[in-house]
């Protein structure tokens, strides 16, 4: 049975999407998460297709990559080629020629938190590590205890101020109102929620997106930010709280994030949160 690579078009994103929300399990990696997928379609379907690539064996989506920025592909894999060696050393064959449209020549590194065989495979072909992250990971099995702020969920008459708020919480955000309205429209948001979080003074603090894979999986927190005049507050801790009883209210079995390891206030953050943190990932450079 073949193997093929494929850019995703729109009209394949719906299947893209389900595929990788089929992944994530509980005990698994925190892998790229059809919630990233849908954060990524702010961006339109078109431009979000062109940075997708599907690996198929038959008819069958094994592994899925985001090609997010220059240079930097975030891979999932399926939890069924865990192991599969042919399998990991085809993802790997297309990664490393640029001529196969994947990764660029030059500089270029991979996220991959998933797959046994794939990562065994870039090491010993000398991928090195690259930037840590830190994997946080929440159970929702039981109610999640109060957070103190008032939560508003996002239509479209307040989508302006989540998107005012995650501008003012990342200074280099690219969110417009418009890519909200074109991210609420998308399938993925079907199972999504955004949030803004407001003080005692009814003064909008800090918000967050929540993605949700299905009842009984991992959700995803992306993204998620305080406001940089009103931090200092324990509004981090209050919205990650409230992101993870939204989780709840979807159907996730836990509420997932990854902050890069330097992050160290985000990492404080969301442990008071009773985020449990997870053992440190890196991505991998490829060899020069």
């Amino acid at each position: 049975m073949s193997i093929t690579l494929q850019t995703a078009t729109p009209g394949s994103l719906d299947e893209v999407v389900e595929a990788v929300a089929s992944w994530q399990q509980e005990g698994g990696p925190v892998q790229l998460h059809s919630g990233d997928l849908g954060w990524k379609w702010r961006f339109g379907a078109e431009a979000m297709a062109e940075g997708v690539r599907v690996w198929r064996r038959d008819r069958e989506i094994l592994a899925v990559g985001l090609v997010d920025g220059v240079g930097l592909i975030r891979m999932a894999i399926a939890p069924s080629v865990d192991l599969d060696e042919p399998f990991a050393d085809q993802l790997l064959a297309d990664l490393s020629d640029p001529e196969r449209g994947v990764l660029p020549a030059g500089p270029a590194s991979v996220e991959a938190r998933a797959g046994t065989a794939f990562r065994e495979l870039l090491s010993q072909r000398g991928w090195t590590a690259d930037e840590s992250w830190t994997p946080l990971w929440r159970d929702l099995t039981d109610k999640v205890e109060d957070h103190g702020l008032r939560i508003e969920v996002v239509d479209a008459q307040t989508a302006a101020v989540r998107v005012a708020v995650n501008k003012a919480a990342f200074p280099n955000s690219t969110f417009t109102l418009e890519r909200w309205h074109v991210m609420a429209a998308a399938s993925p948001y079907r199972r999504a929620r955004c949030l803004i979080g407001y003080d005692a003074d009814d003064t909008a603090v800090a918000g967050a997106t929540v993605w949700s894979a299905g009842a009984g999986r991992p959700g995803l927190l992306e993204p998620l930010g305080v406001h940089k005049d009103h931090r200092g507050h324990r509004y981090g801790t209050a919205i990650s709280l409230a992101a993870a009883a939204a989780l709840r209210e979807l159907g996730s079995s836990s509420a997932t994030v990854c902050t890069p390891t330097s992050n160290v206030a985000g990492v404080a953050a969301y442990a008071s949160a009773g985020y449990h943190k997870l053992p440190a990932v890196t991505d991998y450079r490829r060899p020069s």
